[in-house]
């Protein structure tokens, strides 16, 4: 999966615990006619890849969708999901599956190989 749009934020390295598990924050703002702003966690060796990036900038990241599950004290199960990226690319200028535009055609030239004699088997 990937999410498009502009860099709102982006946190700084924070490690955890005594193994130095690594994890980095960005928040991106979508460009669509209801912008959301997610949140997207790079872990470990990831979180380097955000050092080439400014906020304001327009990106491309790469994403799984990652959930887990927590069982409290009580015995009860809580669920708990995050987006992790693990690929960000500067966003292209145009729309990355926009069509070229065509050239219009001052006037139309019927193809030379069609018969006028043959029979017209169209259904409509």
């Amino acid at each position: 999966m990937e999410v498009t749009g502009k860099i709102k934020k982006i946190d700084e390295t924070k490690t955890f615990g005594s193994s130095g598990f690594r994890k980095r924050e960005m928040v991106v703002t979508t460009d669509e006619q209801y912008p959301q702003m997610i949140m997207i966690e790079f872990v470990q060796d990831k979180t380097s890849l955000l050092d080439a990036y400014n906020e304001g900038d327009d990106v491309k990241v790469n994403i799984n969708l990652r959930g887990r599950e927590w069982i409290n004290p009580e015995g009860e199960a809580k669920y708990f999901n995050s987006i992790v990226g693990w690929r960000i690319e500067k966003a292209q200028a145009g729309a990355p599956n926009a069509v070229p535009p065509v050239e219009a055609v001052d006037s139309f030239q019927p193809a030379d190989n069609v018969s006028s004699d043959e029979p017209d088997d169209l259904p409509f």
